[in-house]
């Protein structure tokens, strides 16, 4: 395609294309790993933030505490979270990742930068800057149109 041939529209159904291929190929790799891809995202975000509470779970997530509960529910009896009462108020929990948890997160990790390798494997460095500039500037356009329509 010539470069002033690109449209707008061209642009976006390529982000699109990608993110959605991109999904797939993951998904594929990471149901190896025996855990869904919601509870690949839930087991990672209580790794980085341990002791987290089911409702600053949600809130990181941007998902109801409801939808939380269902899946931590699952992933405490599947051996990969525990919960533990906070002894400053018994009615919260502190959410950790067991040692079979922290397996499926290693094992996550790998397969997540061995597909980073091979998406960006033909960029050079120097298009790898370009391109994470551009993806930013774009993510910041959209944060500006979050934030006039207050889809926060």
């Amino acid at each position: 395609m010539v470069m002033n041939q690109v449209t707008n529209k061209d642009v976006i159904h390529e982000l699109i294309f990608f993110a959605i291929k991109h999904r797939k190929i993951m998904q594929h790799y990471l149901d190896k790993t025996g855990v869904f891809h919601a509870q690949h995202r839930i087991l990672m975000n209580i790794y980085h933030h341990p002791n987290v509470s089911q409702n600053d779970l949600a809130k990181m997530m941007e998902v109801s505490s409801a939808t939380i509960a269902v899946s931590l529910k699952k992933l405490e009896s599947e051996g990969y979270i525990n919960r533990i009462v906070d002894e400053t108020d018994n009615r919260f929990h502190k959410i950790n990742i067991t040692e079979m948890g922290k397996q499926v997160i290693e094992q996550s990790k790998a397969i997540i930068d061995a597909t980073d390798q091979k998406v960006l494997q033909d960029l050079t460095v120097e298009e790898k800057y370009n391109l994470f500039n551009l993806l930013k500037k774009i993510n910041d356009n959209l944060v500006r149109m979050e934030e006039e329509i207050q889809l926060k």
